[in-house]
């Protein structure tokens, strides 16, 4: 990608959206949630696996790698880069495409309901732990107030680490995971282009 920048703002990315292979980096159940137009799903964890359809995409033209708020994006896009495979990011994520009033898709397949963010299964997560930590050091033992802190830290660390270890924790539970079949569909359609 030698005259696309490392970032596009949305403006940019609707302008030139037809032109690009765009890979959505979130999980499924976020993807099913509401992605942009013609974007295809292989979430951050999985990104590994999909070097060889990536490299190809980009040898056929410029890839745009999205997610929600733009960190996943670029964490992606870090990771192709140093695999020799150059792609930019959306800036802002999907949450700034909606909020400038561009299409997000949502798949129409019976049976399918609007998930949660990834972002807000963390807060929830957290949240209940939290409180549950507090409880039970008030209820049971002080020492169990422990996971409260312990928690805390952890978000604190994501915070400073721009990473989030109870995301991927998330990512892996069934909800949130694709199954074989699609990524090998999303890989396959990547390959055709």
């Amino acid at each position: 990608m030698t005259t696309t920048p490392r970032a596009l703002d949305t403006d940019e990315a609707r302008a030139r959206l037809y032109d690009l292979t765009v890979v959505d980096v979130r999980t499924p159940g976020e993807y099913a949630s509401g992605h942009l137009p013609g974007a295809l799903n292989i979430p951050l964890d999985r990104i590994r696996r999909a070097l060889p359809e990536m490299r190809q995409a980009a040898g056929r033209g410029d890839v745009l790698v999205v997610c929600a708020s733009g960190a996943r994006s670029e964490n992606a896009r870090k990771l192709l880069a140093e695999q020799g495979i150059p792609t930019a990011t959306l800036l802002g994520g999907t949450a700034a495409w909606a909020a400038a009033g561009h299409e997000l898709r949502r798949p129409t397949a019976c049976g399918t309901r609007a998930r949660w963010s990834m972002e807000r299964q963390v807060r929830l997560t957290a949240g209940t732990l939290v409180l549950v930590g507090l409880l039970l050091g008030l209820l049971v033992h002080p020492a169990l107030q422990l996971l409260a802190a312990g928690i805390a830290g952890g978000l604190v660390l994501s915070a400073l680490t721009d990473t989030c270890g109870m995301a991927v924790l998330l990512g892996k539970l069934p909800h949130n995971r694709p199954r074989p079949a699609d990524l090998a569909a999303t890989l396959a359609a990547l390959r055709r282009g």
